[in-house]
């Protein structure tokens, strides 16, 4: 059987073992992804989307594509641009093709729940972050109702008078 998906703003045509590239799907390798856009099952075409259908795949590879070179140039101006890209694509093995609301099958699940780790206590109860010391802000010179000038005013200064008879002392 095959079936008809939509992922990425593309439509693939699949069977179950497949394997191709997409466009980049969020997971690590070894990942579940399920796919619930299904446009077509067999014989079964979807307005957009047959009800019930979905699509399970195991994530093998984060890739990039090839390099894409875009080179522009403006004659007799000396002007020349060059650009390159490479898209993020991620490498698929469609596992199942899934019709009137079935679930996955027992593999299928019990990678799926290994792969999600379980929420302890432990990992919840963090220790909380010691916090910085507060720098003085224009609220907290407003609190005070003094200006700059009036605090640089009552710090002490050393002058250089101050400094000469520190010496001769």
């Amino acid at each position: 059987m095959f079936a008809v998906i939509k992922t990425g703003g593309k439509q693939y045509r699949v069977a179950a073992n497949d394997e191709f590239t997409i466009e980049r799907v969020a997971g690590e390798a070894g990942d579940t992804v399920s796919f619930a856009e299904v446009l077509m099952v067999g014989t079964s075409i979807g307005a957009p989307f047959v009800s019930g259908a979905s699509v399970v795949a195991e994530i093998v590879d984060q890739v990039r594509g090839p390099k894409v070179i875009s080179f522009k140039k403006r004659r007799r101006q000396n002007s020349k641009r060059t650009r390159g890209h490479r898209q993020d694509l991620t490498l698929i093995r469609i596992s199942e093709i899934l019709t009137e609301g079935q679930k996955p099958s027992k593999k299928e699940q019990k990678a799926a729940a290994a792969e999600t780790p379980a929420v302890t206590e432990s990992a919840t109860d963090e220790a909380p972050k010691a916090e910085k010391p507060k720098r003085a802000t224009k609220k907290a010179d407003a609190e005070t109702n003094e200006t700059a000038t009036e605090a640089a005013a009552k710090k002490p200064r050393a002058t250089k008078k101050k400094a000469e008879g520190a010496d001769e002392a």
